[in-house]
């Protein structure tokens, strides 16, 4: 009887974000032989952060990871140090300025009010006046959660910026509820943990990745066949429509391009994080990424966010969890569930938008389950299916 030979590596994982390098590092520490492909020419995926001008830089959008696991944060804080940003961003209406998430002080910057129940009074209010049954778009379902004012003023510009149609074209299920916070607290995560490794995460990639062979600017299709040869099992972090050739049509996604610029001032908005919420603005946000790491440097560095329509050459970002998307995605799950070998993983494996903490949770729980040892205990994972709103303390009844 002929033995088959035996693979160079026990793992090819495609993709050396956030997911594939903790999954690489738990299962190298276990003894098994990882070999990873990087299509970009650097490490990190969407968290990678470059050095320019002496300010780490999130090239790819800010990441702030936050969280309620004290096992995620302790873990990645035995990898890299992370400091004590605390997320606190502003939002831009016209050269107004109110503070996110929806508080106490978005409230006086709007109506003037200092006390909570006056601000609880003007929303129900204005909900009372606008309401309708059923709501068809929306439009029609924020009025209906928060009143006409905030809807207009923090909602409407951003979001027809951010999915690139009319707020009276988007589903209502978008957003089932905006809760509100009625405190003057402008911490925008209620999470007990949040920072930024202080070094930058393309350090703490770095040091996941440390002891696995990694390979960048490698297509992984360009070559398919000989990759697949190397490794007993695949993990694969990419888009999964991508991986069965588009077979059964495109996924669709929001992308994000972006324009950094370096300018020769200290400080130019004073804070990390300044949305824009008209819509005559072209762009969604810009980020200071120096406040990051409470940055003195003599100089600053901007990155502006525009929010873009995908197509193939773009960065898939956010997925379009519809229901046509969805049916769509369920059927190449199908396909996937029927591959011993191939693992789907990840933000674009699984067409869901995963934050930083569940990301690093679903590659622990995923390496136990291939390795067979003691799962990870952690709470539910949950997904979102949209690009992520505030989180808030209180709704208003």
């Amino acid at each position: 009887m002929k033995t088959r030979k035996k693979k160079p590596f026990d793992f090819l994982i495609v993709g050396s974000g956030l997911y594939g390098s903790v999954i690489a590092r738990e299962l190298f520490n276990a003894g098994k032989r990882c070999f990873i492909l990087e299509k970009r020419d650097h490490p990190g995926g969407n968290v990678y952060t470059e050095n320019i001008a002496g300010i780490d830089v999130h090239r790819y959008g800010a990441h702030i990871l936050h969280t309620d696991n004290k096992k995620v944060w302790e873990y990645v804080n035995q990898i890299a140090e992370f400091n004590r940003f605390t997320n606190s961003p502003l939002a831009n209406y016209k050269g107004q300025i109110f503070h996110l998430p929806f508080n106490m002080n978005t409230f006086h910057a709007m109506w003037g009010v200092v006390r909570p129940q006056d601000a609880r009074d003007i929303i129900v209010q204005q909900r009372a006046s606008e309401y309708c049954d059923n709501p068809k778009n929306l439009t029609e379902q924020a009025v209906n959660l928060v009143g006409w004012d905030i809807f207009e003023k923090l909602i409407r510009g951003y979001t027809e910026k951010q999915w690139g149609r009319k707020c009276e074209e988007l589903p209502p299920d978008i957003i089932t509820r905006l809760p509100v916070r009625f405190t003057w607290d402008n911490n925008y995560f209620n999470s007990r943990y949040q920072g930024i490794p202080i070094k930058g995460y393309t350090n703490l990639i770095g040091k996941m990745l440390k002891n696995s062979e990694v390979r960048l600017s490698c297509d992984f299709f360009e070559n398919r066949h000989y990759w697949e040869s190397l490794a007993e099992q695949i993990i694969y972090t990419g888009p999964i429509d991508a991986y069965f050739d588009y077979v059964l049509g495109p996924l669709e996604y929001r992308s994000v391009r972006f324009e950094t610029h370096v300018l020769n001032i200290p400080d130019f908005q004073g804070v990390a994080v300044m949305n824009f919420t008209d819509r005559e603005t072209p762009w969604t946000r810009i980020i200071e990424h120096k406040h990051f790491n409470f940055g003195f440097q003599k100089n600053t560095v901007l990155s502006y966010e525009y929010s873009d329509e995908w197509n193939h050459g773009k960065e898939p970002f956010y997925p379009i969890n519809d229901k046509k998307n969805t049916a769509l995605y369920r059927q190449y799950k199908d396909l996937a569930d029927k591959l011993d070998n191939v693992h789907f993983c990840g933000r674009l494996g699984e067409y869901c938008y995963y934050d930083m903490d569940k990301t690093i949770e679903s590659a622990l729980k995923k390496s136990s389950e291939l390795l067979h040892s003691e799962p990870f205990k952690f709470n539910s994972l949950e997904k979102s299916s949209i690009p992520p709103y505030p989180v808030f303390e209180e709704q208003v009844e």
